[in-house]
């Protein structure tokens, strides 16, 4: 029950004959991952996951069915099923407006659904509310613009690196009703510890395998006393900021869709799309630096269309065809897209951009955007803002003029490479693979490309 709508509630919303349920079965079995099978027969309705102990994989109603399954419902139901977070932006006039967004792992998506602004937006009379942390199911509304959900009852999220100052509210939901897998235990007072909980580890400590050890000297050798994608699993109603809307069934209406991901070069801080057919190419070219939440190599720049490489339902192709076609339905009434980068670096390899809640102010130009309120600088991959419309008040130590530059340059020669990658994908990786990729997006590419050679 933490992270479904389960039991009474439930059944009473499906009434007495209904047969439109999924099926999910899960067994752990010998957690051999030569036989691993996580299946689902989006056709049936039915959902099969052995071999697994992984949360991703036990948790049925989540990435199985809320997006595998979901997106294929969607895209014959006409909504859509997003591997994405919904917050809310309450203003000081009292407006508030709300934003999707979708990353890859380990780039931030529950810091941002759980943003805690700046002193100054504070003052000024700003709260942020979080919907969801992790999935959105989106649907037309009555008034024709784009309402979204959280199929979700809880968050589970990464443990190392969640702490006080990195996500208050994260922390703050596991302080009662949560379930920790894989974390560390500090044997000194028997609660879980993990990677920057605290500045310095337990000397008196259980490492996620089991074995007692001085915490202090098992870390000072390079070990890791956390598993690196140790995991929460809490109650959403925990969160202090969670939205008053967060159950209502008719959804919140999104004003904004954003993507992003975790490159070091290349990518701005943050730039609009031209329109949702350009805005549904930038969610197809979504790339980031692996890190451990994904197995494989780390700091390899991996493709991640829409943040929902692994959950896909169907045709990546014809997901995006789907994209194509739900922004034609929504017309006018569309929510904006725009891709965000908070990983940009100098040369020595050091952020140039705080990060954490100082993201609120590339938010705060979100909506500015989104409300007509501010012009942007056209440039040949969208829309970026003037230097002077991002708020850095109380961080002009942290961002000086000339690293506020480097955020928001367009290097005609890495976006040349870029392109070429792309192509690369698009021809190597999706359409050999049997991708039915749309030629709008071919187009959008071929646009790009012309636009940098001019």
């Amino acid at each position: 029950n933490i992270m479904t709508r389960m039991g009474k509630q439930a059944f009473e919303n499906l009434g007495d004959t209904s047969d439109d349920f999924v099926r999910g079965l899960h067994s752990k079995a010998d957690v051999d991952p030569e036989k691993r099978y996580i299946v689902q027969f989006p056709e049936e309705n039915t959902i099969w996951s052995i071999n697994s102990a992984y949360g991703g994989n036990v948790l049925l109603g989540k990435k199985c069915f809320a997006l595998r399954i979901a997106s294929f419902q969607g895209k014959n139901e006409a909504w859509m099923a997003e591997h994405m977070l919904i917050l809310g932006v309450k203003k000081p006039d009292g407006d508030i407006k709300y934003i999707t967004a979708a990353f890859p792992s380990a780039c931030g998506k529950t810091n941002l659904a759980m943003l805690i602004p700046p002193e100054g937006y504070k003052k000024d009379g700003y709260e942020v509310f979080t919907v969801g942390d992790d999935i959105a199911w989106m649907k037309p509304g009555k008034d024709g613009r784009l309402y979204a959900i959280n199929p979700e009852n809880g968050f589970f999220g990464v443990a190392p690196g969640t702490n006080e100052k990195s996500n208050y509210n994260a922390l703050a939901c596991t302080k009662n009703g949560a379930i920790f897998t894989n974390v560390a235990i500090d044997n000194s007072d028997n609660t879980p510890w993990w990677e920057k909980l605290t500045k310095n580890p337990p000397k008196d400590a259980t490492e996620w395998k089991g074995t007692r050890v001085d915490g202090e000297a098992y870390t000072a050798e390079g070990n890791k006393l956390a598993h690196p994608n140790s995991r929460f699993t809490a109650p959403a109603q925990n969160c202090p900021c969670i939205s008053p809307e967060f159950n209502n069934p008719e959804g919140v209406p999104v004003s904004a869709i954003i993507f992003g991901g975790r490159r070091a070069t290349t990518a701005p801080l943050v730039y609009q799309s031209f329109d949702w057919t350009h805005g549904t190419y930038i969610g197809s070219a979504v790339s980031s630096e692996t890190t451990a939440a994904a197995t494989g190599a780390v700091g390899v720049l991996r493709h991640d269309p829409m943040a929902m490489k692994p959950f896909i339902g169907y045709n990546v192709g014809d997901y995006w065809a789907h994209w194509l076609e739900m922004g034609a339905r929504l017309g006018s009434k569309a929510p904006k897209i725009f891709n965000v980068n908070w990983f940009r670096t100098d040369d020595e390899g050091n952020f140039l951009w705080p990060g954490f809640g100082d993201n609120m102010r590339v938010i705060d130009w979100i909506i500015k955007r989104v409300e007509g309120k501010v012009d942007a600088v056209e440039t040949p991959i969208g829309y970026l803002p003037k230097p002077e419309d991002i708020n850095l008040k109380g961080i002009e130590d942290e961002v000086s003029p000339s690293a506020l530059e480097a955020l928001l340059t367009v290097n005609k020669d890495e976006w040349k490479k870029e392109i070429a990658e792309m192509r690369r994908y698009y021809d190597e990786d999706i359409k050999a693979k049997g991708g039915n990729i749309p030629q709008a997006l071919y187009d959008e590419l071929d646009m790009i490309e012309a636009n940098l050679n001019k």
